[in-house]
């Protein structure tokens, strides 16, 4: 039998053990995400399903309030679906129109499952889960919400035609480009913090960060960076698009020769003179890769419709697929 209980505490939540293949989590992570609320699913004493609830601080869509779940974990698809029917039920009674997962509070964080693993591994940042975790969302009637694709690209000497009128176009709106500075990271990473709240708010789910919680996101990546990887576009000293790319470093621990960088994210003011600086920023960091003996690029989680997927099609072919799943809730009185 599948009993399914809030867990309000860490003493609560260590009264059970996990059971054999449920991935570990670490209780402060509540706290840390601002978690309205943390359930499980227990079978013969042992947790064998978790999720953390967000409605308060939750993003909108469509005009209407959504659920999110999150640190979601299960080894089996009766645990799942008896955990995210209960989180359903728990957020249509807080005035949910939609329930979202898997999503650890906003896109800022963990979020997607990976849905397609295809036959490449994985690579450094990527997020990870059992194949069977987007079965359960399908069992327990969530939908795909969004699709997300990683590209690899095997050829950094490519140089799309195009880019030569874009490059001049750039140089005469007085637009430079010029690597991350190391000895200023805080500075840099406050001004790509500024530019990705206003690069980004389109976006689905976009919610803002404080600065603070910017920064320290990028806190485990900072022994990874190498300056050189992260372009930086400047018009008049205002920061108008950048590229963060870091070393593949997973490679490395497979016993592998590093070979391939990461271009984790591409993000440019909106307006038409910096068309085309996204594109021009991924061929510059192309050719900064392969000076630097890098013979492969990945460019990592890219949202269907947007701009990065089809910059990168020029480049590759995804090889990887995520997704984002919805479930509509039924509006039921808000609960207290």
């Amino acid at each position: 039998m599948i009993d399914v209980e809030p867990v309000n505490s860490p003493e609560e939540a260590a009264d059970r053990a996990d059971a054999p293949g449920l991935p570990p989590f670490e209780w402060s992570d509540i706290a840390r995400h601002g978690a309205d609320a943390h359930w499980r699913a227990t079978r013969d004493g042992e947790t064998v399903a978790r999720c953390s609830l967000w409605w308060t601080t939750s993003p909108a869509l469509d005009g209407q309030l959504t659920g999110v779940i999150g640190h979601y974990a299960a080894v089996d698809n009766m645990a799942s679906t008896r955990l995210l029917n209960r989180a359903c039920a728990e957020l249509a009674g807080r005035g949910c129109a939609m329930a979202i997962g898997p999503m650890d509070g906003n896109t800022w964080r963990r979020y997607r499952a990976l849905a397609d693993r295809g036959t490449e591994p994985l690579f450094f940042l990527e997020p990870d889960n059992p194949d069977d975790w987007p079965r359960n969302f399908g069992v327990a009637g969530f939908t795909v919400l969004a699709r997300y694709y990683s590209t690899h690209c095997a050829d950094l000497t490519y140089a799309d035609p195009r880019l030569a009128r874009v490059a001049e176009r750039v140089e005469e709106a007085g637009i430079q480009i010029r690597a991350l500075n190391a000895d200023r990271l805080e500075a840099e990473l406050g001004a790509i913090h500024a530019l990705s709240l206003v690069s980004f708010r389109e976006n689905l789910l976009y919610t803002p960060i404080a600065e603070r919680n910017f920064i320290e996101q990028y806190g485990p990546i900072v022994p990874a960076l190498r300056p050189e990887l992260v372009m930086l576009a400047e018009l008049e000293g205002k920061l108008v698009g950048f590229l963060f790319a870091v070393p593949d470093l997973l490679q490395a621990k497979r016993g592998r020769q590093t070979d391939t960088i990461i271009v984790k994210t591409v993000a440019v003011l909106p307006g038409r003179e910096y068309a085309g600086l996204g594109n021009l920023l991924a061929a510059r960091s192309h050719s900064v890769a392969s000076d630097m003996g890098f013979t492969r690029a990945i460019h990592a989680l890219m949202h269907e419709s947007n701009k990065s997927l089809a910059v990168s099609a020029h480049y590759g072919a995804p090889f990887r697929r995520y997704e984002l799943y919805c479930r509509r809730l039924a509006i039921r009185q808000r609960l207290p």
